[in-house]
């Protein structure tokens, strides 16, 4: 199943999500998910995305970078990453990267903070715990789905003079994210 991407605007992308405690289905929950980042062209999906307020994403690393042309991402995939209440227990490091958003699609920003290197614990998507401990990019991936657990999105992290800029040279996009996200609540609502 593929879910329809929650956008900018949508409340559910600012709530905290609540952690998850019944694992049962979660495994089909995450195959969906997979399939939903796939048909977006992603590497990472936060439950909150799709109008879940559960602290669960997944996430992908391809052994080579996705090219525009439609190559099916899952021929790339190395790794598949099921994460389910995930904690950062360790932070190393500081630097800049460039970030985008399936929430934000087509905006970008180069100047990105996050930690270089990163522990994370986590349950798997059949509640084992796990620590992983991360570095560059992938790092820098799962400290952006981490924090769609927490209703941030990426370019709070900006500095102020950034993050007021990122807003100023979006903010048709942005308006038009409101009232996509606007209608695809009316079209979901009962």
């Amino acid at each position: 199943m593929i879910y329809p991407i929650r956008l900018y605007g949508d409340p559910v992308l600012r709530k905290k999500a609540r952690p998850v405690q019944d694992f049962s289905g979660l495994k089909k929950l995450a195959e969906d998910m997979l399939e939903t980042m796939w048909e977006a062209r992603g590497v990472g999906l936060a439950a909150p995305q799709i109008g879940l307020s559960q602290r669960l994403f997944v996430a992908v690393e391809y052994a080579d970078e996705p090219d525009e042309e439609e190559r099916p991402l899952r021929d790339l995939v190395r790794q598949v990453y099921v994460v389910v209440n995930p904690v950062i227990t360790h932070r190393e490091g500081l630097v800049e990267g460039l970030e985008g958003c399936l929430s934000l699609p087509g905006l970008y920003s180069e100047e990105v903070p996050r930690a270089e290197r990163i522990r994370v614990e986590f349950q798997d998507e059949e509640g084992r715990r796990r620590t992983l401990e991360l570095e560059g990019y992938m790092a820098r991936v799962f400290q952006h789905e981490i924090d769609h657990l927490e209703g941030v999105l990426f370019f709070e992290r900006l500095p102020k003079p950034k993050r007021e800029a990122f807003l100023e040279e979006h903010r048709a996009e942005l308006a038009r994210f409101q009232k996509e996200a606007r209608a695809l609540l009316k079209e979901l609502s009962p």
